[in-house]
C-alpha cells in the first residue's frame, strides 16, 4: 500500500532540511501544502521549491481556514483527509509537508487524527523536522534548558492566570504565534518585572527573520503571525 509521509520542512531555512525529508519530497509522486488563505502561497511549499520537479509530481496547494476550532474547520480536514485518502487508495505515496516539526502544534495533526479514526489500515510515517522553538534558540543564542530546567511551550490561546502561574514556575517559557496578544502578554511581563528577560523572534531562518531583544520597541507595531516570544526566568 501507498503511505503517507508527514515530513517536517523545519522553520524557514530550506539548509535547515534533513537529508530524509528531502529524499521523500523528492522521490513522493504527490506533495500536499497546507496553507491558510486563499491569495497566499504555502510557506511550507517555498521552503523546499527547489526539489519540486513539477513535471512528474502533482503538487496540491489547499487552503484551510484559519480558525481554531468549529465545522468550517472541521469540514476542510474532512475533504483533505478524503482526497488525500484517494489518493492512497490510487496507489501514489503523498508527503503532506508542514513547517516545523509535524508532531508540535503543526496542521497535519488535524489530518492525522481523521485518517487514524477512519482509515488505521493507511500506513503513516513522520518524518521530524527542526521545529521554530528550536531555530528561535539558536537565532537569539539563548538556552532553552540546562541541568534540571523546566521548559513550557504554550500556544497563543494561554489565558492570563495561567500564564502568570507558567512565567513564575517554569525556567523558560514560550509563547507560540505571539502576535494576537503581544500587548497584554507585554503588560504581563512588565508586572513581573520580566520584559528584559524576554526574546521575540519572527520568521526564523527566512530572509525575513528577526531577533529583538528590547521588546518594548515592539509595542503598537503589527506583528507576524509566525512569531514567537523565549522568556528566562
Amino acid at each position: 500500500m501507498a503511505v503517507i509521509y508527514a515530513v517536517g520542512v523545519g522553520p524557514g531555512d530550506p539548509e535547515l532540511l534533513t537529508r530524509k525529508a528531502e529524499r521523500i519530497i523528492s522521490q513522493s509522486p504527490v506533495v500536499y501544502a497546507p496553507t491558510g488563505a486563499a491569495d497566499a502561497a504555502s510557506y511550507a511549499l517555498s521552503i523546499v521549491e527547489h526539489l519540486l520537479d513539477r513535471s512528474r509530481q502533482e503538487i496540491i496547494s489547499r487552503v484551510f481556514p484559519m480558525l481554531k476550532k468549529g465545522p468550517e474547520l472541521e469540514a476542510a480536514w474532512e475533504e483533505a483527509a478524503a482526497e488525500v485518502i484517494r489518493l492512497i487508495d490510487s496507489g501514489k505515496d503523498v508527503a503532506f509537508i508542514t513547517i516545523g516539526d509535524p508532531c508540535l502544534y503543526s496542521t497535519f495533526l488535524y489530518l492525522y487524527r481523521i485518517i487514524r479514526a477512519t482509515r488505521a489500515d493507511i500506513p503513516v510515517e513522520i518524518i521530524p523536522g527542526i521545529s521554530s522553538i528550536n531555530a528561535s534558540a539558536a537565532a537569539a543564542g539563548i538556552p532553552l534548558g540546562i541541568a534540571g530546567e523546566r521548559i513550557a511551550i504554550l500556544p497563543a490561546t494561554y489565558e492570563d492566570h495561567e500564564l502568570r502561574k507558567t512565567l513564575q514556575e517554569f525556567d523558560t517559557v514560550v509563547l507560540m504565534k505571539v502576535s494576537r496578544v503581544f500587548d497584554r502578554v507585554y503588560a504581563l511581563l512588565q508586572e513581573l518585572g520580566m520584559i528584559h528577560k524576554a526574546v521575540f523572534v519572527r520568521r526564523v531562518g527566512s530572509p525575513q527573520q528577526e531577533v529583538v531583544f528590547d521588546i518594548s520597541t515592539l509595542i503598537n507595531r503589527e506583528l507576524d503571525y509566525l512569531s514567537m516570544l523565549i522568556v528566562r526566568r
